[in-house]
């Protein structure tokens, strides 16, 4: 069994699939920088809605305090409005998207906290599509993102 051949340094796949995608940091910094200075999640999120970290944020937090349809809620929010982001930055349903490029980090944070959150109610085919599409996106974020099955 041969492993895969990993992207070039400048996100191209050697054997020709579509470049890496790496969102532009003009939703994602500002709402970062918010959370960073102790601005709450939901008023970050009412602030800039169409950032997916503020929503990945609260999905993770409601998740900790058990809170399981809030989290699918918020989680599916941040990953539609990362889906957003990422087809606006030129993807095209496949292809990397490097966890290593902050900008990226909120979609697939929200991503990995919708695998969580439709686990948690039941979703088991959604939570491993969900999984599978992290995995895709980037295998680090998936190792990061997801405990161990």
């Amino acid at each position: 069994m041969s492993l895969p051949t990993p992207p070039a340094r400048d996100g191209r796949d050697l054997l020709g699939g579509p470049p890496a995608t790496r969102l532009s940091g003009e939703l994602e910094e500002p709402a970062a920088a918010a959370l960073e200075r102790g601005q709450h999640p939901a008023e970050v999120a009412a602030a800039a809605p169409a950032a997916s970290l503020p929503w990945a944020v609260l999905a993770e937090d409601a998740l900790a305090d058990g809170e399981v349809v809030a989290a699918y809620a918020y989680a599916r929010t941040g990953y539609h409005r990362g889906l957003d982001a990422l087809r606006r930055a030129g993807w095209r349903g496949a292809g990397p998207v490097p966890y290593d490029h902050v900008p990226n980090r909120g979609f697939l944070r929200a991503l990995a906290a919708l695998a969580r959150a439709t686990a948690a109610v039941g979703e088991q085919d959604e939570a491993e599509r969900c999984a599978t599409f992290l995995a895709d996106c980037d295998p680090a974020a998936s190792a990061e993102l997801l405990p161990p099955a």
